[in-house]
């Protein structure tokens, strides 16, 4: 499983931490790698393990996370979704100003049951959308996002790309993770982006 894509890595120009520069700037001393030239990410809507319609632009006023993820993998994608789920507890009663959108890479495996299944196991919490849809559904959001997801050895196991993308309360990419975020570091940033554009 690649951890992150490199062509929306170079597409969306990301720089290092924070650090003494970014303070002097005004920009949020942020420990994720931040992205240098924001942009309102492109949007898609796909149903969750509630059988729910949920839209990207519809959670503006919140912070959004966005991943992807399959319910059968064995090791990261449980991984990160515990991580991004212990990053909400961390941020207390704030974090009912972020919403979760996984969305799947295994349009095979994640049915509906499976994904249910998923989201239980880990309990997840209720901020937590994981999002799946018909395949020509998600092939549009992978391509729009630079994810890959390839079969591999003869299974419908993908190998796909992996990371964590943080949208301020208006749908603007500001933080991008690799697959090793710890939940200190994104419920960090995520509070830095709750402080931002309460208005």
């Amino acid at each position: 499983m690649r951890r992150l894509a490199p062509l929306f890595v170079a597409a969306l120009a990301l720089l290092g931490t924070g650090g003494t520069a970014a303070i002097a700037a005004g920009v949020p001393p942020f420990d994720g790698p931040r992205i240098v030239h924001p942009a309102v990410t492109p949007d898609f809507a796909l149903r969750d393990q509630n059988g729910r319609l949920v839209r990207l632009s519809a959670q503006r006023g919140k912070v959004v996370v966005v991943t992807f993820l399959y319910t059968h993998c064995p090791d990261l994608c449980p991984l990160t979704a515990i991580h991004i789920d212990q990053a909400l507890d961390r941020l207390g009663p704030r974090r009912t100003g972020v919403t979760v959108l996984a969305v799947s890479v295994d349009p095979f495996g994640d049915t509906p049951a499976a994904v249910r299944r998923f989201v239980r196991s880990h309990r997840l919490s209720s901020q937590f959308h994981y999002l799946t849809g018909p395949k020509q559904a998600l092939l549009r959001v992978w391509r729009l996002y630079d994810v890959k997801s390839i079969a591999v050895g003869g299974t419908k196991t993908p190998d796909h790309t992996l990371y964590v993308l943080l949208l301020d309360r208006r749908g603007t990419s500001r933080v991008l993770f690799d697959a090793t975020a710890t939940s200190a570091a994104m419920a960090h940033d995520i509070r830095l982006l709750l402080a931002q554009h309460r208005s």
